[in-house]
């Protein structure tokens, strides 16, 4: 049983090749049955004709509908005409399941689309950003083991926030109320006391009521930390592993890219290093130079972003944010008063924020500090706070939206259609 891509290759030619899958196309000419049959590894064109098949199977194969699924077995003939430039001519072939008239056809509305997206996510194209989503998952976690961090693992039922109490899932434990994690940065945090660097790949989750095109309420999150980094030893590792992500996919999806209508000569623009900017020298660009009306201490959001990284075809960093802008456990920045040793990756072509990442404050006084000024009680963080109580050291450390990461590598218009079954304030099924 060969899959489809492997066959498509002159070296195929007039050999004799078996292949199952599903039904993608079907249309008949006269006393030939073109069915364009599908499987995870692409497409090829099958004919039924009379030459190879008596009546009653021809009617039997024209009666195919989309999404049927089937065997098929004959000779490989090469033919420009056909969709992929190769057809199978049909000698026999097996029936699994003939459907009734499948549901997901062109011009069908967005809610419809999301309601069946257990079927909508065997068209092509999300086919394609599946396999790109697969690619992204594997390369990240080959840039860390390559680059000697150790994957590790933390709950996610946790009783303690490290983004803030108003966007929490809360849920019964056993009779206590515990909430679903916004981040396992604490826990790995702790790890890196034994395995120096460590990275994670896990759902956070967070109860914002955003109906923006980047936001989810489940969503995948690759966080890592690091012992004796500074700000820039972390934006060093995190620019090479968005150029290493993306020369993955290129060289793994090109065809993925092609089928998505993702021009591939934009993405081979990434490479590192990135420009850093500093906040303050952001917010004087986007007014000078963008014509926009931004004050000092603004937070950047989602149309913020955008009006600003339309202007920009690589990724930038900007570094050293108000110190209200920023959580609790940001390092503050001795040179610039007010001001955390930190960062936000921004992706170009207007996708904005991708990572967000920093310095962790290291010295127990000035962690219990932060915490007073946050009002936030030191013993519901006893075990953090313990961290620095021994041999705690300097560290940095990053989280990356996976979803958004792929939203943009693809160019999709909403992060909804770079997950399989996307989380939003509105939805939570199928």
């Amino acid at each position: 049983m060969e899959k489809i891509h492997d066959i498509l290759s002159d070296k195929f030619i007039n050999s004799e090749a078996e292949i199952r899958g599903w039904v993608y196309r079907i249309r008949s000419s006269g006393k030939i049955t073109f069915i364009i049959l599908r499987d995870s590894s692409g497409i090829i064109q099958c004919v039924a004709s009379s030459d190879n098949l008596n009546e009653d199977q021809m009617r039997e194969l024209s009666s195919m509908t989309v999404e049927s699924s089937m065997e098929v077995s004959g000779t490989v003939r090469k033919d420009d005409r056909a969709i992929t430039g190769y057809e199978l001519a049909i000698k026999s072939y097996k029936i699994y399941e003939r459907n009734e008239n499948f549901p997901i056809t062109k011009d069908l509305g967005e809610e419809f689309l999301l309601d069946n997206r257990h079927l909508w996510i065997r068209s092509r194209e999300f086919t394609s950003v599946l396999k790109i989503r697969s690619t992204v998952f594997k390369a990240f976690a080959d840039f860390f083991y390559n680059n000697s961090y150790y994957q590790v693992q933390a709950p996610m039922f946790v009783s303690t926030a490290t983004e803030g109490g108003s966007t929490l899932f809360t849920v019964d434990y056993f009779g206590e109320k515990v909430n679903l994690t916004q981040s396992s940065q604490f826990y790995l945090e702790t790890l890196i006391y034994s395995l120096e660097k460590v990275f994670t790949i896990a759902p956070s989750f967070r109860a914002e009521k955003s109906r923006t095109r980047r936001h989810l309420a489940e969503y995948w999150h690759a966080e890592g930390e690091a012992a004796w980094y500074s700000n820039e030893d972390m934006m060093k590792d995190e620019e090479k592993l968005i150029e290493y992500i993306v020369n993955e996919v290129i060289k793994n999806n090109s065809e993925d890219l092609n089928i998505i209508g993702r021009d591939i000569n934009v993405l081979k623009k990434i490479r590192a290093p990135f420009e850093r900017i500093k906040y303050r020298d952001l917010i004087e660009m986007a007014n000078k130079k963008f014509g926009m009306d931004l004050k000092y201490g603004d937070d950047l959001g989602a149309d913020e972003e955008y009006n600003i990284m339309i202007h920009f075809d690589r990724p930038i960093f900007v570094t050293n944010y108000p110190e209200e802008l920023k959580t609790f456990y940001h390092k503050p920045d001795p040179e610039n008063p007010g001001e955390i040793l930190c960062h936000d990756m921004l992706a170009p072509e207007g996708y904005g924020e991708v990572i967000g990442g920093g310095e962790r404050i290291y010295d127990l006084n000035e962690l219990l500090d932060r915490l007073k000024k946050n009002n936030l009680n030191p013993e519901d963080y006893y075990w953090y706070v313990d961290l620095r109580k021994y041999g705690s050291i300097p560290h940095s450390g990053f989280g990356l939206g996976l979803d958004r990461l792929v939203t943009w590598i693809c160019g999709l218009k909403n992060i909804r259609d770079s997950i399989p079954y996307p989380r939003t304030v509105r939805r939570v099924k199928p």
